[in-house]
Order: structure tokens, then C-alpha cells, then sequence
């Protein structure tokens, strides 16, 4: 199955206002039911875009604004593999990993909206199948991707029950 890039309307500096807005994030407990209401603000339908394993496409200082984990947590549970932006906010890319959201950072304006790409995480590479592009990426460190393959953090300390191994 082919992996798509979606690109936002809004490239850079997308808060966590935008990702999922106050009125939905303190009344939904359910993240799947949440992630309904992802991007809602900048495009009604949005979250009917989105397909298992396809990747969400931005500029710079993505997920800046409050430090609410519910923004994470959502694009996680609307079946996004990643986020793809050249920068992330601080506060956004710790949560991301804490919830098991892969980010990956790296030059953004060579991949459009729909564009099939391909995430190579031991190469350190994007390939954007349809424009025969390889992008590089910032490598994830390993203890990240030890927490992703685990769904996060509070799975990875379910597991192990300590981060020494991690480290």
C-alpha cells in the first residue's frame, strides 16, 4: 500500500491550537474519536484525508503553543506513521515521542500534497517516489526509536520497567 504526503494550507508555525482546538480537547477523553477534529479550524474535512501510514507534511516550528499532549496523541490515533516538518517546536517534539509519534525533521519543499514518499529510518532518508527524490533526514537518536517502536514512553517503562537498558 502507497504512503501519502499531506500538506497543510498553513506551512509554518501550525500550533497546537490548530492540531486539535481547546473546544474539542478538554471535552473528548477517547483519542481515536479525537482525532476526528484534527486540523478542523484550517480544513473541515481534514482527518478524512488521512489514510493508515500516510505522512502529515509542514514548514517550520510545527506544533508550537501550549504543551497539551492531546495534539500529539490525536495524529497518532488518526493513523499518521509521521510528522514531516523542517522544525518542531520544543515542548511538541518531547510529547510526539512521549506518546509514540514519530517526527522527522528535514528540508520540506520538495514534497506536495499527495506525493507518494517512503520513510527510511536506517538510512536516514525520505524518498519521494513520485518526483524520484531521496531527502535527507535528522537522524533519530536510537533511544527514540526505541520508544516508538514500543508506542512511547509509558509503554517502553511497561516493558523494561526502568530506561537504563534505553540508555
Amino acid at each position: 500500500m502507497a504512503n501519502f504526503a499531506h500538506r497543510l494550507i498553513m506551512q509554518d508555525d501550525i500550533n497546537t491550537d490548530y492540531i486539535i482546538s481547546g473546544r474539542y480537547k478538554f471535552k473528548i477523553q477517547d483519542m481515536q474519536e479525537l482525532s476526528r477534529y484534527i486540523f478542523k479550524d484550517l480544513e473541515e474535512d481534514f482527518h478524512k484525508k488521512i489514510q493508515p501510514g500516510d505522512f502529515l507534511v509542514a514548514g517550520s516550528n510545527f506544533g508550537c503553543g501550549s504543551s497539551r499532549e492531546q495534539a500529539p496523541a490525536a495524529l497518532k490515533a488518526s493513523g499518521l506513521k509521521a510528522v514531516i516538518a523542517k522544525s518542531f517546536a520544543r515542548i511538541f517534539h518531547r510529547n510526539a515521542f512521549n506518546v509514540g509519534l514519530c517526527l522527522i525533521e528535514c528540508e520540506t519543499n520538495h514534497i506536495d500534497d499527495m506525493d507518494e514518499i517512503e520513510l527510511d529510518l536506517e538510512e536516514n532518508i525520505i524518498r519521494n517516489v513520485s518526483k524520484g527524490l531521496k531527502i535527507e533526514i535528522k537522524p533519530i537518536p536510537d533511544i527514540m526509536k526505541k520508544f516508538l517502536d514500543k508506542g512511547g514512553v509509558i509503554e517502553y517503562f511497561k516493558e523494561y520497567g526502568c530506561f537504563d537498558d534505553a540508555l
